[in-house]
């Protein structure tokens, strides 16, 4: 199986969900899986614990983009 991300502007994505559904060969996928949510989780609380810090996004942006 091949996934797909695709960028749908907003007015237009019920229009194509609704298409897609008619096709038997695809499937929508729209949760969030548990290991995500898990992750998520576990660094909301290593931030509440004073483990782990966040950094203000411009010094995360100059770091990624320089």
């Amino acid at each position: 199986m091949t996934q797909l991300i695709l960028n749908i502007e907003d007015d237009k994505l019920n229009t194509f969900i609704e298409f897609i559904n008619t096709l038997d060969y695809v499937s929508v996928e729209t949760t969030i899986s548990d290991y995500q949510m898990e992750e998520v989780g576990a660094r909301l609380q290593m931030l509440n614990d004073g483990e782990m810090k966040i950094r203000p996004w411009e010094d995360v942006k100059e770091y990624i983009f320089r």
